[in-house]
């Protein structure tokens, strides 16, 4: 079972935001936010097993916050996250979350951090299959040389989420 695939068939809820960037689909567990997808991107699950739920309170926080974000008067995101994949791709998510907005780090940076300086190209596969654009900041892990370098969003999207952190 791959990790969009326990996401769709764990999600109790989805709804879908409309961003600067393009259409996002949100989607929740019963733990907290499991999902957040711009449309078209890598690993954006086909269809999930949960019923649309503009209305759900998490899914509304969610959609808040990240209106917030797109405005420039939100940096870091405070909501309960469901994050399904293996604990190596789980630490890697954790990671990225102390990456400050505004800021860019490279995969072999990330994988230090970890505690596993050999595994740069496993921590950009864990990188690139981030359940939840924008909130797990993926998008702020560069080439060591400072290159943008893949982004399961697409490339644009990478640089205006950087561009609107001021770090390019």
């Amino acid at each position: 079972m791959t990790p969009t695939q326990s996401i769709a068939q764990r999600c109790t809820a989805q709804a879908r935001l409309s961003s600067p960037l393009g259409p996002i689909l949100l989607a929740r567990t019963e733990a907290g936010l499991a999902g957040a997808w711009f449309e078209s991107q890598k690993w954006h699950p086909a269809e999930l097993n949960a019923p649309e739920a503009a209305d759900d309170p998490l899914l509304q926080r969610a959609a808040a916050q990240i209106n917030e974000y797109f405005a420039g008067s939100r940096s870091h995101f405070d909501l309960p996250l469901d994050l399904h994949g293996t604990p190596f791709q789980q630490t890697v998510w954790r990671a990225l979350c102390a990456i400050d907005a505004g800021a860019t780090e490279s995969y072999a940076t990330v994988a230090r951090r970890i505690g596993t300086p050999q595994a740069v190209r496993a921590v950009g596969a864990a990188v690139g299959r981030n359940p939840v654009s924008v909130i797990v900041p993926c998008h702020r892990v560069v080439g060591a040389n400072g290159s943008l370098t893949g982004y399961a969003g697409g490339l644009e999207r990478k640089r205006a989420l950087l561009a609107l952190e001021g770090a390019l």
